[in-house]
Formats: C-alpha cells, sequence, structure tokens
C-alpha cells in the first residue's frame, strides 16, 4: 500500500508537458511511469525535462500493452480522443485522470461515469481551476458571508489574440471540440456551478470575430442558477484590453479582482511547487479590493494549489476520500455548454430539465 502508483501520461502538448507531468511529479505517492507522443521533438523533450526514469512510447497500443504495470491513466491529447481513450482505459481497468472537457456531451460524459461505476474504477476531470488562487478567494468570500447573498457572479478568461495559431482547437469541425466555449467555457462554467448549483436557464452569444476563424473565438454566457443566482461568464480571444477577471455582487459588498493566477506562468517556466515553499502566490500589488461606492479594501489572495488535484487523486485511488472532481459534475458542466450551444443557434433562452 505504500508503494507509488506509476502513472501514464497520453499527450506531451501544453496540457501534458506543463499542467499534468510536473504535478505528476511532486504528488507524493505518484510516479510517472510512461509517456506517449509520437513526436520525436517531444519524445526528446520528455527526456529533458523528466529524466531517463519516465519511459516514452510512439501509440497508445504500446501503453495500454503495459495496462498491468500501470495504476492510473492520464489523457491529455487532443479533445476529440477523450471519449474513446478514457473508454479503452476503464475497460483494461485503469482508473483514469481527463483534461477538460471529459467529452463533447453529457450523454457521453454519463456514458463513462457509468461505466467507470460499473467498473468501480476513478474518473476525474482535471478541473485545476478550481484552485486557482482568485477563484479560491471568491469561493472564501462567499462561504465566510462577508459578501451577503450573492446576486450577480462575473466571470472572465480574456485574450488578446488577433492572429490565429493554427491547429485542432480552432477548427471549425464539430468531431475536435474546439473552440473557446469548450476550452476556457469547460472552467467558467465549472466554476459557476461549484459555487452556485444547478442552473435553471441559460442564453449565450457566440462568434467567430477573427479573418480565417472557424471555431468561437468570442462568446458570453448567462445562467440563472436554482438559487436565483446570475452569472455572467465572457470567454474571449479578440480583447484588446481585458476586464476584470471577477466581478462578484452581493448585497453587502462587491468583490473585485484583475489579472491572472499566477501558477501556469510558474509551470511553464519550469518551476515546480516545492513542500513548504510559497506556491501561487500573488503580490499585494494584484490583491482584489472589497467594498463598495463609498470604500473599499485589498483582499489578501489566497494562494493557488494546483497540487491538490492530484494530491485528491492520490487520496482517492488509496480509499481514503471522494476524487476531488467527478465525471458526474463534468456531465452537469456539458449540459450547460450544450445549452449554450442551442442558445447561440437559436437566438433563445433554454430552459435545463430540474432533474437529469
Amino acid at each position: 500500500m505504500n508503494a507509488s502508483l506509476r502513472v501514464g501520461l497520453v499527450g506531451y502538448g501544453l496540457a501534458g508537458s506543463a499542467f499534468h507531468a510536473p504535478l505528476i511529479t511532486v504528488t507524493d505517492g505518484l510516479v510517472l511511469d510512461t509517456v506517449v507522443t509520437g513526436a520525436p521533438e517531444r519524445q526528446a523533450q520528455v527526456a529533458r525535462d523528466r529524466g531517463a526514469d519516465v519511459r516514452t512510447v510512439a501509440t497508445t497500443d504500446e501503453l495500454f500493452a503495459r495496462a498491468d504495470a500501470l495504476d492510473l491513466v492520464v489523457i491529455a491529447s487532443p479533445n476529440r480522443t477523450h471519449v474513446p481513450l478514457a473508454e479503452r482505459a476503464l475497460r483494461a481497468g485503469l482508473p483514469v485522470v481527463v483534461d477538460k472537457p471529459l467529452a463533447a456531451t453529457a450523454a457521453e460524459a454519463d456514458r463513462l461515469a457509468d461505466l467507470a461505476q460499473e467498473r468501480g474504477l476513478l474518473l476525474s476531470p482535471f478541473q485545476n481551476r478550481r484552485w486557482d488562487n482568485d477563484f479560491r478567494t471568491v469561493r472564501a468570500l462567499i462561504a465566510d458571508g462577508t459578501l451577503g447573498d450573492v446576486l450577480r457572479f462575473e466571470s472572465r478568461f480574456e485574450r488578446w489574440r488577433p492572429r490565429l495559431k493554427g491547429g485542432w482547437r480552432e477548427s471549425g469541425d464539430p468531431a475536435e471540440v474546439g473552440g473557446l466555449l469548450y476550452d476556457l467555457g469547460s472552467h467558467l462554467v465549472d466554476q459557476a456551478l461549484t459555487l452556485f448549483g444547478p442552473v435553471a436557464t441559460v442564453y449565450a452569444e457566440s462568434d467567430v470575430r477573427r479573418s480565417g476563424a472557424a471555431a468561437d473565438d468570442d462568446t458570453f454566457l448567462a445562467l440563472t442558477h436554482r438559487s436565483g443566482v446570475r452569472s455572467h461568464l465572457w470567454m474571449s480571444a479578440t480583447a484588446a484590453q481585458l476586464g476584470p477577471r471577477f466581478r462578484v455582487l452581493g448585497d453587502r459588498a462587491a468583490y473585485v479582482k484583475h489579472g491572472l493566477d499566477p501558477q501556469e506562468a510558474a509551470l511553464r517556466t519550469g518551476l515546480l511547487p516545492t513542500p513548504g515553499e510559497p506556491w501561487g502566490v500573488e503580490p499585494e500589488a494584484e490583491w482584489g479590493r472589497l467594498g463598495d461606492l463609498e470604500k473599499t479594501e485589498p483582499v489578501r489572495s489566497l494562494a493557488g494549489d494546483y497540487p491538490a488535484y492530484y494530491a485528491g487523486v492520490a487520496a482517492a485511488l488509496r480509499g481514503d476520500g471522494a476524487p476531488p472532481v467527478t465525471a458526474r459534475e463534468a456531465a452537469e458542466a456539458l449540459r450547460v455548454l450544450e445549452a449554450a450551444q442551442l442558445s447561440a443557434a437559436e437566438t433563445r433562452t433554454v430552459h435545463l430539465p430540474t432533474e437529469t
């Protein structure tokens, strides 16, 4: 029971190299065993980043041929591969972590959740943004009543990328599950549901703004939660000036926060969380402000904590608690994303069923 759990990682693009591999590496009880990547340059990058003890293979067939030697598979490959690879891993008897979005539809997510439940295996979507410093701070302010009753929750992931980068994320092919709604929207919707619970209605505006683009790059969602809270969510690649990351309006006070959690930038540069050392900490100049029209004051941002996700996965695999994020939660978020697609296409508000 004290042996480290061996992890196979599928994909070594941004998600695999900057998020999953580093976080697996620093998690007690997990060891990165194998990385699947067919590109020679990425195989060389694995060797540089992770050392000779981590093997590389070119295909998932090679990975699954060693299924008995693994304890967990992490899927960080393009979105269109998530469902078939997760199903294959579960049928091979392996627990699975899947980068967001888990699937293209809620029905697919529920089918995977059913399979995992039948097999008694962990299936967890990687929703690391629940451990962003600013989201953790918002959650704490709501929980302790500082804001009073929340009336409206505003959340943005905006970027200024007027030129296309290319690749499957900007493809208009529905099979690729590209576009910002499923990319950044997966995070924004998950955070809103985590804070305020199920959604009753969805209204969306989704546009393709950039010349030559084929997938949505400027999208807005208005959600009405069954609790009565309204969530307004923006995601854009065409924002020449960025709005606040969060603006949370309560009946006692409001909280406004600009800027992004620092963990992604740190991981991209090769920095790793180290026990006992500061991680995910913001300088005071970047803290959000709390108050009203008469007075505001800075609020210390809680530290970001991406390592908590894989620590939770390791604990769940050893039978010590539930997964940090569940497939059923991902299915609920996907119902909202599907409703947003329908709303934007038909220019109407979509009502979600009260029971799913």
